[in-house]
């Protein structure tokens, strides 16, 4: 299963950067580098990912001197032009970091995911710097977030996370600190505890918190308040679904329930922030036929319009949903891919 906030993170205190300027942030970048290379040696990283780059008062962290968001990274780039001649001078905060496709294993059989990790970078202007790295996976965990057993998966992915781990710290030269538990998990200096052993936390951290939190963020991308614009967002019904599509990739689901007034777009975490982008005109257009007091049926067969990113595929047959505390929508097919990516 792939999160939207982390599942774990880990953090270095390298040794503080003196001299001019350019010497920090050049270590940051490299730094950065180092670590994205040691993930795709280990086979954890796939691709080169994106960067972002925020420059800030550290009186005013919400207002940036400069700010530069998801600009792709090519093989030996940095993030743009003039991000190695930014100002940081005492009192500021240089943040650097990368959002990082991966693959894990599962019977052998590789499974992708557009942000698996991501690595972050923070220099501060007197010459501190902070290296984190952050896990959406649980394929590292012994019971996945439905509490269900995967010690084989996690016996397959667990040694190359400990693995990158220690080879973090070698490049830092400095020791590995294990984060806070999360919703989800319990870091530690080799990966993560031992949830068989030790039990989960919460039940259901994924329906309990995953599900909720992303139809949030969801929410937060459309225009204007969404307080008794849209359909019910949950059901116990049969629901029919449509996969939404970008050329061959899966982005996400759309689905109507058969037997009440529930509808909506559930984003595929796995195809990182597209999926919640192209639910956008989806949720827009169920919104606008509410308004116009459109029933199941018909609200389900005006949303069939193929669009120029998104294209819906033949519905599904409605099947019975389990009901499941706090979770908004579910695929019918327990366990799928495409329901918990």
């Amino acid at each position: 299963m792939i999160t939207s906030e982390p599942v774990g993170e880990w953090f270095w205190e390298p040794s503080p950067v003196s001299g001019a300027t350019e010497s920090r942030i050049s270590r940051a970048f490299g730094l950065l580098t180092d670590v994205r290379n040691a993930l795709a040696f280990l086979g954890l990283v796939t691709g080169e990912g994106t960067g972002s780059v925020v420059l800030s008062d550290r009186r005013g962290t919400a207002r940036p001197l400069f700010e530069l968001h998801d600009v792709p990274v090519e093989a030996g780039a940095g993030f743009g032009p003039g991000a190695g001649a930014l100002p940081l001078l005492p009192g500021r905060l240089l943040t650097l970091s990368l959002k990082l496709p991966g693959e894990w294993t599962e019977s052998g059989v590789g499974r992708r995911a557009e942000k698996l990790f991501t690595v972050r970078v923070d220099v501060w202007g007197e010459g501190a710097v902070l290296l984190v790295l952050s896990s959406y996976a649980d394929a590292w965990l012994t019971l996945d977030l439905r509490e269900r057993p995967q010690p084989e998966v996690a016996a397959e992915n667990a040694p190359r996370l400990a693995a990158a781990l220690k080879r973090i710290s070698e490049l830092t030269g400095s020791e590995v600190d294990p984060g806070d538990p999360t919703r989800h998990a319990r870091p530690t200096a080799e990966g993560f505890g031992d949830l068989l052993a030790e039990g989960a936390e919460y039940d259901d951290s994924w329906g309990t918190f995953e599900v909720p939190g992303r139809w949030r963020r969801l929410m937060t991308l459309l225009p204007g308040s969404a307080e008794g614009q849209d359909y019910e967002s949950s059901t116990e019904h049969p629901v029919r679904y449509a996969r939404v599509r970008r050329g061959e990739r899966v982005l996400g689901f759309l689905w109507a329930s058969v037997g009440d007034a529930a509808a909506g777009y559930e984003p595929r975490n796995a195809a990182g922030d597209a999926a919640f982008a192209a639910g956008v005109p989806w949720l827009l257009r169920l919104r606008s036929l509410r308004a116009r007091g459109f029933g199941a049926r018909r609200r389900w067969k005006r949303c069939s319009v193929t669009g120029r990113t998104a294209r819906r595929v033949r519905p599904s047959n409605p099947r019975p949903m389990r009901r499941l505390r706090w979770t908004r929508w579910k695929n019918c097919r327990e366990g799928s891919e495409d329901a918990n990516e």
